[in-house]
């Protein structure tokens, strides 16, 4: 579980990635090998993840998860989802390793998100047994995994920054971080996840947000779906890390919650302005030009009901938030929350739940805690930068 987050205040845009001058190309900077090296540590039997493996896959996942002290849990449809992006290749971007017995004791993975523009990235992520540490299966599974990163990098083509990523608890064991920066990984960014109450004596009223002009706020619909991806994608633009999501990526959310979701249309865009900027990218110039609708801002909301236990309370959590850039300043944003908070309020939830990066652009700390958010606990990216 795991969210981006927009303010809706005014900013001054940023480069996303900063850029050397000139780049070696992406098949030279990546070093990709030519085949992997799969683990021997730990007398282990390799093999790619299937979808059969699901319920083992996610009975490690979440052991581990428990014995680390993470702040969440997976759920089957988390990991189902992995097998339906047609982009993977589970047989050559997955690794499970069993014992003699048959159990499952470590496993390894690795995606390249497809929408990647400005900077091709590929995520690892993996993890061991606890009672299986200390004997280099760990070590050898991330190289194995940052193995298989270079070779999806390379094979992207795109001759642009490249980053290896990893995500870690701030109070994950110390081993971890230690293992990563051993590969090479630095760490790059840092977020907070961030709650808010909803009820009792210390839950301060939801505000009201009075739209301007054309602006209306609406139920996300399926019918406003991809006018919010277009809006989301032109609302991260600017935000380090972040890159376009196409229509298959856009699809994958696991745990979304369409009833606590909202969104804010402009009725009556500007659209000859709105064509004849700069910062108007292909995709929404041709939703304009066919007449559909403009979404410009958007609080999509996910149901996580089995991390209640972890966290102590039940929550909304606000899996995505932003605001056209062209937009900031009007609210767009920030009166869908609220409309996102009431319904978590509406449904008896005790806190509604996000995380930002702590280096967000846009103002988004300031307006969190103006709602009343606090952190609870932080997280870090660590990265090779290629």
């Amino acid at each position: 579980m795991t969210t981006e987050t927009e303010g809706s205040g005014p900013t001054t845009p940023a480069p996303t990635n900063p850029a050397p001058t000139t780049l070696a190309p992406i098949a030279e900077r990546a070093a990709a090998p030519a085949a992997v090296t799969v683990p021997t540590a730990g007398n282990l039997t390799w093999r790619p993840a299937t979808r059969e493996d699901v319920p083992v896959w996610l009975a490690l996942r979440n052991h581990i998860a428990r014995a680390d002290a993470e702040p969440y849990v997976e759920t089957a449809e988390e990991i189902e989802e992995i097998f339906d992006g047609t982009w993977r290749d589970m047989t050559r971007d997955s690794l499970l390793g069993f014992d003699a017995d048959g159990a499952l004791v470590a496993w390894g993975y690795v995606v390249s998100p497809p929408g990647d523009v400005t900077t091709v990235r590929a995520f690892t992520w993996g993890g061991v047994h606890p009672d299986r540490r200390g004997e280099g299966i760990g070590r050898e599974v991330l190289a194995w995994s940052i193995g298989r990163a270079r070779q999806l990098l390379a094979a992207s083509g795109k001759d642009v920054p490249a980053r290896i990523a990893v995500f870690a608890e701030d109070n994950g064991p110390a081993s971890k971080q230690r293992l990563y920066e051993r590969a090479g990984m630095e760490v790059r960014r840092y977020y907070s996840d961030l709650a808010r109450p909803l009820t009792g004596p210390d839950a301060a009223p939801v505000p009201d947000v009075a739209l301007s002009g054309s602006l209306r706020l609406a139920p996300w619909s399926d019918a406003l779906d991809d006018a919010t991806r277009l809006a989301h994608n032109d609302a991260f633009r600017d935000h380090w890390g972040s890159q376009p999501q196409t229509r298959e990526q856009w699809a994958e959310r696991a745990g979304f919650a369409p009833q606590w979701s909202f969104v804010v249309v402009d009725d009556a865009p500007d659209v000859d302005a709105l064509l004849a900027s700069p910062d108007t990218e292909p995709e929404t110039a041709a939703a304009l030009r066919a007449g559909e609708p403009l979404v410009v801002g958007y609080s999509l909301a996910g149901h996580y009901p089995e991390d209640f236990a972890v966290r102590g309370y039940s929550f909304g959590y606000i899996d995505i938030l932003g605001a056209r850039r062209a937009y900031r300043g009007r609210k767009a944003a920030l009166a869908a929350l609220a409309a996102g908070m009431r319904a978590f309020a509406a449904d008896g939830m005790e806190y509604a739940a996000l995380d930002v990066d702590t280096a967000n652009p846009s103002g988004a700390h300031g307006l969190y805690a103006s709602l009343g958010y606090v952190k609870t606990t932080g997280s870090r990216m660590l990265s090779i930068e290629l």
